[in-house]
């Protein structure tokens, strides 16, 4: 530890993560939930990708489009969670200064690109349902190709400036940072130089990223509700809905724990820190874990085939168990 009242700046070697502060004590307790939702996420999208991968009549635009955003969540959760359940399990909390860039990189590039691609899906829907004759000549294969392309692009363009901002700071305080995992704001917090030009980064890129791509979702969503509710025929409305209900509860879900926690943290200064600590790991959790429930459990081609693999299983465990059974006997 750097101590306190040594202002010569200085480039650190490692940080130290120390967890969820006031909350010590309950650690081992606190990395249960965050383990299990880890190891549901890690299982459900690798699933999700699966299907999708190995099943041809799901290389539509709405399931690959539905694997990138399964990309991402891996991404996202495997980026953050097994660095926390080091620290949680191990205390092993010590992460070098390269390291914890990179860590924070894929985790914004994984949220950027998650925004983008719910985004996608927004502009997939409204086709399908607004301007179905065009559906098949707009969202070839070659345009989502370009579509997946565009937003890794745009994700690593718009936040590797900020990692070049926060390596020419100088920190003289401690390498000490309060949370699971390296937050940008949490590290330039630590900085002794002026950073109000990472600040205003950080804000200009979540409003013209994730603002302006919900502000898109929204505009898209209204013109989706509105051709929705001008069809004739009730079966067809609650179709359409139906098709846009599993999508709708993703998007809240992901913006929801997204903004909130951001908000949270710049501008919660009321807020006990080991609150403001666990709604900061909202959004690399909750997202990844419920993503693949959701569309697992709503979306009828995946579920009839995640239930066709689950029948295929127990039937092979069934008759190795039978064959076991005949040549003991």
């Amino acid at each position: 530890m750097i101590p306190a009242n040594n202002h010569t700046g200085f480039l650190p070697i490692t940080f130290v993560l120390t967890g969820i502060p006031g909350t010590e004590e309950s650690q081992v307790w606190i990395s249960i939930p965050f383990c299990l939702m880890y190891i549901v996420g890690l299982f459900g999208n690798s699933l999700l990708l699966l299907i999708i991968i190995t099943e041809r009549s799901l290389h539509e635009p709405m399931y690959l489009f539905l694997s990138m955003l399964a990309t991402a969540d891996l991404l996202l959760s495997t980026t953050a969670v097994p660095k926390m359940l080091d620290l949680f399990w191990f205390k092993a909390g010590e992460i070098s200064f390269s390291a914890c860039l990179t860590q924070m990189l894929f985790i914004h590039v994984s949220l950027t690109s998650e925004s983008a691609i719910l985004l996608a899906m927004a502009f997939d829907r409204y086709m399908a349902i607004c301007d179905p004759l065009r559906y098949s000549t707009v969202l070839t294969n070659p345009v989502i190709k370009k579509i997946g392309l565009a937003v890794v692009t745009r994700s690593f363009s718009v936040f590797f400036p900020y990692i070049v901002l926060l390596k020419r700071l100088k920190f003289c305080r401690t390498n000490l940072l309060p949370h699971t995992y390296c937050q940008e704001w949490a590290i330039t917090q630590l900085a002794c130089g002026n950073i109000t030009i990472n600040f205003w980064y950080g804000v200009a890129v979540s409003i013209l990223a994730s603002g302006l791509d919900a502000v898109l979702i929204v505009v898209s969503y209204v013109l989706i509700l509105r051709a929705v509710f001008r069809l004739p025929i009730k079966d067809a409305r609650f179709k359409a809905l139906r098709t846009c209900g599993s999508h709708i509860c993703v998007i809240l879900i992901f913006y929801t724990s997204f903004f909130f926690s951001y908000f949270a943290q710049q501008y919660g200064h009321i807020i006990p820190s080991y609150i403001l600590n666990l709604l900061a790991n909202n959004h690399v959790l909750i997202p990844p874990t419920l993503n693949a429930i959701i569309y697992g459990v709503t979306t009828k081609e995946i579920l009839k085939w995640v239930m066709k693999l689950f029948y295929q299983c127990c039937s092979r465990s069934f008759l190795q168990n039978s064959w076991c059974s005949q040549k003991c006997l």
